[in-house]
């Protein structure tokens, strides 16, 4: 007997999850609860490499590779005031409080307030690009920040 080895991972399991529109509902909110640790880690990570002292280039550096790697297309780590500063992507960009500014990203200002310790988003248009995108984010642990993890829709496909 062959074994198959699946790892635990949004993408992965999101080639798994097909069928009917109630078990597409509940991937999705699988995939979900497994980006909130993907973000958890990230948090970790960058508030360690951070008080280690690694230079935001070392920090993004390895954040691509990480992407490269896993489930996890993006990272967007802010400062206190919303400016993504660790991210993955090379794109710059600032989240504002503002929903008739930004009617995605800023559902994610109140881990930066302390409103909230975790925000999971269902997949919608980004402002950036107009693409879709599922994002998690989580406050940051070692001072007021957004840590946030995205997954691309073509990859939530098969959940439909």
């Amino acid at each position: 007997m062959r074994m198959t080895r699946i790892l635990a991972t949004p993408a992965v399991l999101i080639m798994i999850c097909t069928g009917s529109p109630a078990r597409a509902a509940g991937c999705e909110d699988l995939v979900g609860r497994l980006m909130v640790g993907e973000a958890l880690l990230a948090a970790q990570f960058v508030a360690l490499a951070e008080k280690g002292g690694m230079k935001p280039g070392e920090i993004n550096t390895t954040l691509k590779n990480i992407a490269e790697k896993s489930g996890a297309q993006q990272f967007w780590i802010t400062d206190s005031k919303g400016h993504a500063y660790l991210t993955n992507t090379g794109v710059d960009f600032t989240f504002s409080p503002d929903p008739a500014k930004q009617p995605q990203a800023s559902a994610f200002w109140p881990l930066i307030t302390g409103g909230k310790q975790v925000v999971i988003q269902d997949a919608r248009k980004r402002e950036i690009d107009d693409r879709i995108f599922k994002y998690v984010g989580v406050a940051g642990l070692d001072k007021p920040r957004i840590v946030q993890v995205g997954i691309a829709a073509e990859n939530l496909a098969n959940c439909k």
